[in-house]
C-alpha cells in the first residue's frame, strides 16, 4: 500500500467510494451522489486551501481508501481547528487502511501548525469511533438526532485530538 497526495488519477476512485458510502452507509449524510467533476472541484478547493487529500491505493493503483481535512468553522478564531474525514473501500475495510490514513493525516495537521483535529461520526459506526480512540481522540459530545438517512434519525459523535500544546499558540 501506497499513500500519497491525491492526483487528477485518482478522482475516479475517490468518487466511486464517496459514492458508495453515500448509497449503503449512514458515514456521509447526504443522499445523492455525485460525478467526478464534483470530486475534482472538491479537491482543488481542498488543495487551493493548502489542505491535503490522501489517498492510499494498492499494488495495482487502485484507490483503497482517501482523507481529508478542512476548516473546522468558518470564523477566525477557529483558524487552529480542523475536521477531517476519511473513507475506506467496502471491500478493503479493517485491513488498517484506516488507520494508515489517519495517522498520515494526523501528521500533515501537526506540520501545518493546527492545534485540534475533530472528528463527527455516526453514533452507530463503533468501529470508526473504536478507531478514532485508538489514535488517541476523546469524546466531546454527542448530538441526538440531528441528522436522517434511510428513514431513521441519526445521532452525531464528536470527538478530537489535541494536536499542539498551549505554547505553540
Amino acid at each position: 500500500m501506497d499513500i500519497h497526495d491525491a492526483a487528477r488519477d485518482d478522482i475516479e476512485g475517490i468518487t466511486a467510494i464517496y459514492n458508495d458510502a453515500v448509497l449503503h452507509t449512514t458515514a456521509i449524510w447526504n443522499d445523492t451522489t455525485v460525478d467526478i467533476a464534483n470530486r475534482q472541484a472538491w479537491l482543488t478547493d481542498r488543495q487551493r486551501a493548502g489542505y491535503p487529500v490522501l489517498v492510499a491505493t494498492g499494488e495495482d493503483g487502485d484507490v483503497l481508501g482517501y482523507a481529508s481535512f478542512g476548516d473546522w468553522r468558518a470564523w477566525e478564531g477557529y483558524r487552529h481547528t480542523v475536521e477531517h474525514s476519511v473513507y475506506i473501500r467496502s471491500d478493503q475495510r479493517g485491513k488498517g487502511i484506516g488507520q494508515a490514513l489517519m495517522q498520515a493525516l494526523i501528521k500533515r495537521a501537526r506540520a501545518l501548525g493546527k492545534h485540534v483535529m475533530v472528528a463527527g461520526i455516526e453514533a452507530g459506526n463503533t468501529s470508526s469511533i473504536r478507531l478514532h480512540e485508538k489514535l488517541g481522540f476523546e469524546q466531546a459530545g454527542y448530538l441526538k438526532e440531528v441528522g436522517t438517512k434511510f428513514g431513521s434519525w441519526l445521532d452525531l459523535v464528536f470527538l478530537q485530538l489535541t494536536l499542539a500544546s498551549d505554547d505553540e499558540l
